[in-house]
């Protein structure tokens, strides 16, 4: 049997202001700082190594695998960044507060835009393309790769393109790997994962901070999943939406 770690970034400062973010490079948020530290001292006290970790090209996913392999004493093994691991890109909404996009185009539209597997949400400007086109980090990717907005399944396809190339021969080497990346992007490795067709893809959430770990057969197909906490797997029915960082049981007397 296999194993991997799914782990979506902690707090970033546009999920705390309630904004769109896909591609924006924002930061964690004081709070998401203590979520990544929380789920790497999670996965030390259940004695989780790591060989390899993969990751976005935005800075609130590598930070949280930063904080997270400080937890878990393993700073030294080698971290790949992709932009195939990054957030979906949601193009002309990308910075706008979600309140008052719902206002403008009404809650069923949004809906489709966030959760649905095949709606694009509308296309970034002009300037705000450029701007992605002159960012460093995508300068070797082709300019065919860098979207105007992207549906969940155009996210899912440069996903499946990376696990392919290099997260799957990684695992089938026995390597033990971690993953630190956004919560669209999660969403499709899980649907890709689990054969989930593109309309049962809409209730799916991954919480940020949790670490989701998936048990794998030689074949790296599904065999379970399951969150973890402090006291271990836990209950399908329980995993909350986030940590609640005021809950005593997160102070980290436990942590070691």
């Amino acid at each position: 049997m296999k194993k991997i770690v799914f782990i979506r970034h902690g707090e970033s400062r546009f999920n705390l202001e309630h904004r769109f973010t896909g591609w924006t490079d924002v930061d964690l948020t004081d709070d998401g700082y203590k979520e990544a530290r929380i789920a790497g001292a999670i996965l030390k006290k259940h004695g989780y190594l790591f060989d390899v970790a993969h990751t976005s090209v935005l800075k609130r996913a590598i930070r949280t695998l930063w904080i997270m392999l400080h937890e878990v004493d393993l700073v030294w093994i080698p971290v790949y960044k992709s932009w195939r691991l990054n957030e979906r890109h949601y193009g002309g909404l990308q910075g706008l507060d979600k309140d008052e996009v719902r206002e403008q185009f009404g809650e069923e539209q949004v809906y489709e835009w966030r959760r649905s597997a095949d709606v694009r949400p509308p296309d970034s400007s002009a300037d705000a393309h450029q701007k992605d086109l002159s960012d460093p980090k995508y300068a070797s990717i082709g300019e065919g790769n860098v979207p105007l907005s992207e549906t969940l399944l155009d996210t899912e396809r440069r996903a499946i393109v990376y696990w392919n190339e290099t997260i799957a021969p990684s695992i089938q080497r026995n390597q033990r790997v971690l993953i630190s990346a956004h919560g669209n992007t999660l969403r499709a490795l899980v649907k890709h994962l689990d054969h989930i067709p593109n309309d049962g893809i809409v209730t799916l959430n991954v919480p940020n901070g949790i670490p989701l770990v998936y048990e794998l057969d030689d074949d790296l197909q599904p065999i379970r999943h399951y969150y973890l906490n402090e006291d271990g797997e836990m209950p399908e029915g329980e995993v909350p939406k986030h940590i609640d960082l005021d809950d005593p049981e997160f102070d980290f007397h436990w942590m070691g």
